[in-house]
């Protein structure tokens, strides 16, 4: 065989084995276009907008690490976190997260909360609830929310707020800069009743508050229809020096779902802010005729309160908070409550 068949017959060979190739060859298909989350500025940091929707949405919430101590610790814990105990110290651990959705429309942003917290006493003794959850446009809000009694003082001393805040609500709120006022209608069903029956009790509150140059106000009242009693509170804060002086005041015409602690009551306590990452807030509390009895507040129990709360930012979005409460009623023993907070905000 000659050099010229050699090469011949290698070209022939090459081509087969390329046609082969060829034809086995795999396309790979285009990759589908993805949509990448962009940010929403319009109502603040932190949203997104929902990908394929022009809905917002912001997701936050907290970690939290608590330690009670005072007869029955573990009955301070606060929503779907209470269990029998009668230790003089409980920890727990409470995680909470909120999904907030904005959007716009002819009426104004539109907006819908969700809020769903879990509280862990321990490892076997658990609890998850919806915190909240309402809808929102316009001024009018519907849904399951707090009230304005769940306000008070920025210390863990005053006590003027009601014992249940939470609840179905259908409210209206003008706001303005500076400024707001509302009116609404609450379904009292696990409030205070005065019959010890749980009938299908209705409230209404109003709310007025807002700023004035180094002022701050807020004026809350509600009437319980089923116990036909209501109650009224002042608030206010003003700056003094280096922290903040804040005063409250509360009476109560008998015992409602409003508020049931006293008939009046009066708080105090001086915020004083430090340095830039710890706050110091002593606060002390008079309640007029403590207590119920008969279906009335005792008026022959007055009490005192005085406390401390220390508030020290560790990190960005890290906290701790610790506070020593002293309760000294007239009738019955005098009382010492705290507790020491973990919070991690996100």
């Amino acid at each position: 065989m000659n050099i010229k068949m050699i090469l011949m017959s290698s070209a022939a060979a090459l081509a087969a084995i390329s046609s082969a190739q060829a034809a086995d060859a795999i396309v790979a298909a285009e990759p589908e276009p993805v949509e990448y989350v962009r940010v929403c500025d319009a109502y603040g940091s932190g949203y997104f907008y929902i990908p394929g929707t022009e809905t917002c949405l912001k997701i936050s919430g907290y970690i939290r690490f608590q330690v009670n101590a005072g007869p029955a610790a573990s009955a301070t814990k606060g929503n779907g976190a209470n269990v029998a105990n009668d230790s003089d110290w409980d920890a727990y651990t409470r995680g909470q997260v909120q999904f907030t959705a904005k959007s716009d429309t002819e009426y104004g942003p539109l907006t819908g909360v969700i809020v769903l917290q879990t509280n862990a006493d321990n490892a076997s003794s658990q609890s998850a609830v919806l915190d909240s959850a309402y809808i929102d446009i316009a001024g009018f809000r519907a849904g399951l929310f707090y009230s304005w009694w769940d306000d008070g003082l920025s210390g863990e001393t005053d006590d003027v707020g009601s014992k249940v805040t939470l609840h179905n609500s259908i409210r209206y709120q003008y706001e303005a800069d500076n400024f707001y006022a509302g009116i609404s209608v609450d379904e009292l069903e696990d409030g205070y009743y005065s019959t010890g029956e749980n009938p299908n009790n209705v409230g209404i509150a109003i709310g007025v508050g807002g700023k004035a140059g180094i002022f701050t106000y807020q004026i809350t009242a509600g009437y319980d229809t089923d116990n036909e009693e209501g109650a009224v509170r002042a608030m206010g804060t003003v700056a003094i020096g280096p922290g903040t002086l804040g005063l409250a005041g509360v009476y109560s015409s008998g015992p409602n779902s409003y508020y049931q602690t006293a008939e009046w009551v009066i708080a105090a306590e001086y915020a004083i802010k430090a340095t830039d990452k710890l706050k110091i807030t002593p606060g002390v509390q008079y309640y007029g005729n403590y207590g119920i009895t008969a279906g009335d507040f005792d008026d022959n129990n007055d009490a005192w309160k005085v406390g401390l709360t220390v508030d020290y930012q560790i990190v960005d979005n890290l906290y701790a908070k610790a506070t020593v409460n002293y309760l000294d009623p007239d009738k019955g023993d005098d009382v010492t409550t705290g507790f020491f907070r973990l919070q991690r905000a996100f």
